[in-house]
């Protein structure tokens, strides 16, 4: 697999390049923040404000069950659609692609408590291929659906356990708010649509196209960092605990996630990370009556499972000039395990591009 060959020759690089890093010095330096895919990573002393923004591209293809890998014909003739006729899943997702630009705010009151305010703005766009009729393998087409919007708003604040120039841990504690629509319809070609006149119903999206939540999610954690001459590393533990249901009969499943990660200094300018993503998230509980068909997507229980994913990043804060305390980084994520509920998409990769700047 490239990307292991990749992360095999970045490993043997850092080892090579060991001796040029420069020695460390006060102040900020470029490994000072974690690699930009990770959230309320950092505190800011008494006074200071950041400003951030996050770009995310995310890159499905394909699907599988379980670990194993589906074709579109076996999902057409052998997965069985829970909502009655036609008996299997005559509609088929290709490809998904889900953007996401993130616009973060953060101001310290105190030394030890930093507050968070982070506005998301998502597009959604996913091909799918609509078998004709009861069964078989003919294809009735290709269409595409989308949604677009803010999403959920997160609140929060980080409250530091312990802050010593090499060895930090605070708590995370936030709360999404439930701005993201929940009620996105758009155009889909069913199975009995006529060849000579293939229109597209409108029909309520799936909850994979859907922007929020619909509800006051909890999301608790905790962060530790640990800081080296021309090194640092991190562990962070983050829970999403859904509250109650929503307006139109569901709530989307609870999420853990534990990350680990090390960076290397080749200057004070200059970081280069490796990442390790694990999480578990939880099938959908209850149903939208309004989101049915025979889709994969708009099943319940075709969400969630266990994920495994490994980043590799780099960053850099400008030490001088116009760009001056300007950071900026980049991270490329692919997975490693993917171990799904039901029938779902297969992720193939995704990458953030980050800007920050404190103040």
């Amino acid at each position: 697999m490239n990307i292991r060959i990749n992360v095999a020759a970045a490993l043997v690089l850092f080892s090579v390049l060991q001796p040029l890093v420069h020695a460390h010095q006060s102040g900020p330096r470029a490994d000072s923040h974690a690699p930009i895919g990770v959230m309320g990573d950092h505190m800011h002393k008494k006074g200071e404000f950041m400003i951030s923004y996050r770009h995310m591209q995310m890159s499905m293809s394909g699907n599988q069950r379980g670990k194993d890998e589906l074709s579109d014909e076996e999902i057409a003739t052998t997965i069985p659609n829970r909502f009655g006729m036609p008996p299997t899943l005559r509609i088929v997702p290709q490809d998904m692609t889900v953007k996401m630009d993130m616009f973060g705010f953060m101001y310290a009151p105190s030394d030890r408590v930093t507050l968070m305010l982070m506005l998301n703005h998502l597009n959604k766009d996913m091909q799918l291929r609509t078998f004709a009729g009861m069964m078989g393998t003919n294809v009735r087409g290709l269409f595409n659906t989308e949604s677009s919007g803010f999403g959920d708003t997160k609140v929060g604040a980080l409250v530091s356990l312990l802050d010593t120039p090499s060895r930090k841990m605070h708590l995370n504690l936030g709360l999404s708010l439930p701005t993201g629509a929940i009620d996105n319809r758009g155009g889909v070609l069913t199975p009995m649509a006529m060849r000579d006149n293939p229109m597209l119903m409108d029909l309520r999206l799936p909850y994979a196209m859907q922007l929020g939540s619909g509800t006051y999610d909890v999301e608790p954690g905790i962060t530790y960092l640990a800081y080296g001459k021309a090194h640092s590393w991190g562990l962070q533990y983050k829970a999403i605990v859904r509250t109650g249901e929503n307006d139109e009969g569901y709530t989307l499943g609870d999420q853990h996630q534990f990350q680990a990660w090390g960076q290397y200094l080749f200057s004070p300018a200059i970081s280069t990370s490796l990442r390790a993503e694990a999480k578990t998230l939880s099938s959908i509980d209850g149903m939208d009556e309004q989101i049915r068909g025979p889709v994969q997507t708009a099943d319940p229980d075709s969400y969630g499972g266990d994920y495994v994913n490994a980043a590799v990043g780099v960053n850099y804060y400008a030490q001088s000039g116009f760009l001056k305390n300007h950071r900026f980084a980049f991270e490329y994520s692919v997975p490693l395990l993917q171990d799904v509920n039901g029938v779902q998409m297969t992720m193939e990769n995704m990458f953030t591009l980050g800007y920050q700047y404190a103040f």
